[in-house]
């Protein structure tokens, strides 16, 4: 069974940070581009950062670019996602996303908030 468990979320005020992870499970995490996404309320889902399966290259969307650092440990099968001075804006609901070819597996999501 696949899964995709997201944690490390919560209230934050602005210009903190935190570090979501992602564990998974059910699949060659090895041989999957994992990536992050988020969706705030009315708005839609964006991509914020992807990582390859070979080589860990990352890619950085614009609104987060030089805040944020993805990462991953295959030999955990988790991936993270470092996020640095954060802002109300960054409020969303982080998901974790796996894609190989045609297969694409996605986290039920995690909850972050930047409210002083």
């Amino acid at each position: 069974q696949v899964q995709l468990v997201e944690s490390g979320g919560g209230l934050v005020q602005p210009g903190g940070s935190l570090r979501l992870s992602c564990e998974a499970s059910g699949f060659t995490f090895s041989a999957y581009h994992m990536s992050w996404y988020r969706q705030a309320p009315g708005k839609e889902r964006e991509l914020v950062a992807s990582i390859t399966s070979v080589g860990g290259s990352a890619n950085y969307a614009n609104s987060m670019k030089g805040r944020i650092t993805i990462s991953r440990d295959n030999a955990k099968n988790t991936v993270y996602l470092q996020m640095n001075s954060l802002k109300p804006e960054d409020t969303a609901v982080y998901y974790c996303n796996a894609r190989s070819g045609f297969m694409n597996y996605r986290g039920k999501g995690t909850q972050v908030t930047v409210s002083s």
